[in-house]
């Protein structure tokens, strides 16, 4: 019943590198997390989780929130949370986006920051230099490794489908590095196309997205960044199922009504019984699929040593507590409580309190 979120194990291999590069104790930072390193050489998956437990070490160690990723310098700890609560409340994916880059212009720390085009049918998200750093991009990244830059685009990807709640679909990815020799895997990151040797690093998506409301608020915002980076850093799955679709269009934010059957049926562009047939001959149906989603997202939050039960109650759209410990003792056979004092969740918590 864990949480089955996994990266590429070169993802921890690159966060290990970066910190190795500038003199910290790799050893030591494995060993606070619970982890050996012939561990990390022999599996292709890793945790998800777990990798976000080490970013959290290695941005508090280091004292830049934006370790591992391009910045032009160290962005001190508090940062991205303040950045969160200054486009919460902000009327629309667009406008958050444009806030979120004019922050970048006055905090402390960073050279770069999102920009976002908006031309037609289609936006565009690339990676610019703040005017305050006096940079040309061009010479920021010149030195940069592709697993950086593809991780910043993929981190503040991730973020804006946080921001509206679903998966914003990507029509292109584009880097101005040469095609790498993990260039497949870049493909189901992003699930898009992607090209290299461009004259931009960016992602490209339909414009309509642009005005979509954000659908969190201060309560869903401050569970969320207990857990940070984790859920920028998910990999997202390479099924092309009509199942994983609908997964992904429900999205991660609970604290909302879920689409019904004939709102996902639109976004597919196919009727509702057409739906439902092609769910019924993949062994499945929407219902369940609902289900199935806020199981697997009531174990993930649950298996967050730093989220109390209220907040995962919270989290799952819950008004009161109770009624999230009725659905999760269907789901799972157990009370919350009793989850948390099994084997799996003790184990979870052992290496969450040795990256504190």
């Amino acid at each position: 019943m864990k949480n089955k979120k996994t990266v590429p194990a070169n993802y921890v291999r690159h966060l290990l590198s970066q910190a190795e590069s500038q003199g910290y104790d790799v050893i030591g930072l494995l060993e606070e997390v619970g982890v050996n390193a012939t561990d990390i050489d022999a599996v292709a998956e890793f945790p998800a989780e777990t990798l976000g437990v080490m970013y959290q070490r290695m941005m508090y160690v280091a004292q830049d929130e934006y370790f591992g990723m391009l910045g032009g310098g160290k962005v001190p700890n508090g940062t991205f949370r303040m950045m969160c609560h200054s486009i919460i409340h902000a009327k629309s994916l667009e406008k958050a986006i444009y806030r979120a880059s004019d922050f970048h212009e006055i905090c402390r720390g960073s050279n770069v920051k999102p920009l976002l085009v908006r031309k037609g049918r289609y936006a565009k998200v690339s990676i610019a230099t703040t005017r305050a750093s006096g940079l040309d991009i061009e010479a920021v990244l010149k030195n940069e490794t592709p697993a950086r830059i593809r991780t910043s685009l993929s981190m503040w990807h991730n973020f804006i489908c946080w921001l509206v709640g679903t998966r914003v679909d990507l029509k292109a990815v584009y880097f101005a590095f040469p095609e790498p020799e993990d260039a497949e895997h870049y493909q189901r990151l992003f699930q898009s196309e992607v090209r290299f040797s461009q004259h931009d690093n960016a992602f490209v998506f339909p414009a309509y997205y642009l005005d979509y409301p954000l659908v969190h608020n201060d309560e869903s915002l401050r569970v969320f960044l207990k857990t940070a980076p984790y859920q920028l850093i998910a990999s997202v799955s390479d099924d092309s199922s009509l199942k994983s679709q609908v997964v992904a269009l429900l999205g991660n934010d609970f604290t909302r009504e879920a689409p019904s059957a004939e709102e996902v049926a639109n976004r597919l562009n196919m009727s509702v019984s057409t739906l439902r047939r092609r769910l019924l001959e993949e062994d499945t149906s929407y219902q369940k699929i609902k289900d199935e989603c806020r199981k697997h997202a009531a174990l993930g939050y649950i298996n967050s040593p730093q989220l109390s039960i209220n907040d995962v109650a919270s989290l799952m759209g819950f008004d009161e507590p109770s009624a999230f410990f009725r659905s999760f003792k269907k789901w799972t056979g157990m009370t919350p409580g009793e989850y948390r004092r099994s084997e799996d969740y003790q184990r979870n918590l052992a290496v969450s309190q040795h990256a504190s």
